[in-house]
């Protein structure tokens, strides 16, 4: 039995939609077995499948296929997540690299949070500098 690569990744939840499953498919975003896959490749068990989402590339086993959307907790059945720790890696300085760490639930900054976060992230030109040379 083969199942469409588009259809199996909305089925297996790694996408909400089937539409985002497909412009995945459609921007190059997907692989099977290392080869760019197009939304109606048919995959089958055993295959591996690459799924990239900015910054990071996920990895997939298929252990079984789906052509229905099923429940979160049968997804174990189906696929296997063969990441490498690297990818979270990733994932994980991209989380800590930004310079503003906002407390969740805050909200928008205020117009002087925003000006102060304006001017520490300005760069400096060395015209914006005034030098005296005089002393």
């Amino acid at each position: 039995m083969e199942v469409r690569i588009d259809k199996w990744l909305w089925a297996v939840r790694i996408f909400k939609t089937r539409t985002i499953a497909l412009e995945a498919c459609k921007k190059n975003r997907i692989a099977v077995n290392d080869a760019p896959a197009k939304p109606s490749r048919m995959i089958r068990t055993g295959d591996t499948v690459s799924v990239r989402k900015p910054p990071v590339t996920y990895s997939f086993k298929v252990l079984g296929l789906a052509s229905n959307r099923i429940g979160a907790k049968l997804v174990p059945e189906y696929v296997e997540n063969i990441t490498p720790p690297e990818q979270y890696e990733i994932l994980n300085l991209q989380k800590i690299s930004g310079f503003v760490d906002r407390a969740k639930g805050t909200g928008r900054p205020t117009k002087k949070e925003r000006r102060d976060l304006d001017e520490f992230s300005a760069p400096v030109f060395i015209d914006d500098v005034e030098f005296n040379f005089n002393e």
